[in-house]
């Protein structure tokens, strides 16, 4: 399960060590990461623009589409099953979400094409839209080979995303804390830095940075699918127009509890010896 080796298809002054190089690994294994989301979101962007009369709706091809995406991940060993397990955990709390989210009596976006694969008002490949998520966090780690400093206690972060994820659903009838959490969040990780590994060279960033800039890309992404029509918000019915900035807030929170779920999953997991090593990549 290794990365494919750049170095043949480069030209041979990208092969040497440098910034230049290590630049090109970066952006190379970032996309290697995020293949998962980018195939579906090609696949979204893609019907959108053109699809042809199958006998099936939209959505339920992008289910399908969605599935075969992952099977041939497996297929070609391009995954694992311990990956897959970490999308399978993504998939299930985000549909949780998107029947609680788009249920008539709360309606905070819509999906409004017609679909026959479906559970209430939601799409079943809506899911993979977070797997997506949980495949590139997991890809990410094995392939940058991440390692952190001054990673705050389990149980603080585990708090963190906990409330987190339950603010999505009691922020329509109690108070919404996300912009607590965040801050909450900023003291808890501001010495926290992530070590990773592009080419031959161990880097560092801050890891609120990375989280900013993962979070950006999603929303980014969230832009294109609306325009894309494959969901709509409020608002949207009668004509695209921007996401609001308070869905960058959103994908924040969401982008800092997908990565304590997974650094507790690989904590449990080396605590029960299914690895050996520094797993947890604490200094």
């Amino acid at each position: 399960m290794k990365t494919p080796h750049l170095t043949p298809y480069l030209p041979e002054f990208l092969t040497r060590k440098g910034p230049l190089s290590e630049f090109i690994y970066f952006g190379f294994k970032q996309a290697w990461a995020c293949i998962f989301g980018g195939l579906l979101l090609a696949g979204i962007l893609g019907t959108a623009v053109w699809f042809p009369d199958l006998g099936i709706s939209r959505y339920d091809f992008l289910f399908i589409y969605a599935l075969s995406i992952q099977a041939c991940l497996l297929l070609f060993k391009l995954e694992s099953w311990r990956e897959v397990g970490v999308i399978l955990l993504f998939h299930a709390m985000a549909t949780a979400m998107e029947l609680f989210k788009t249920s008539d009596s709360i309606g905070s976006w819509s999906y409004p094409e017609d679909s026959v694969m479906r559970i209430g008002n939601v799409p079943l490949f809506t899911g993979f839209m977070y797997s997506a998520i949980g495949s590139y966090m997991a890809r990410a780690w094995r392939i940058f080979d991440f390692k952190f400093t001054h990673f705050p206690p389990l149980w603080i972060a585990g708090s963190i995303a906990f409330l987190a994820y339950a603010n999505f659903f009691t922020h329509h009838y109690l108070v919404d804390i996300r912009w607590l959490l965040i801050v909450i969040g900023v003291f808890a990780f501001a010495k926290t830095k992530i070590h990773f590994k592009p080419k031959s060279v161990n880097l560092s960033m801050p890891l609120l940075l990375g989280f900013c800039l993962v979070a950006a890309f999603i929303y980014l992404a969230e832009n294109l699918g609306t325009l894309a029509r494959a969901w709509q918000y409020p608002g949207q019915e009668h004509g695209w127009k921007p996401v609001h900035f308070s869905k960058f807030t959103a994908w924040y929170l969401l982008m800092q509890l997908s990565f304590i779920l997974i650094y507790a999953l690989r904590q449990l997991e080396f605590r029960l010896g299914k690895k050996r090593g520094n797993t947890d990549g604490q200094e």
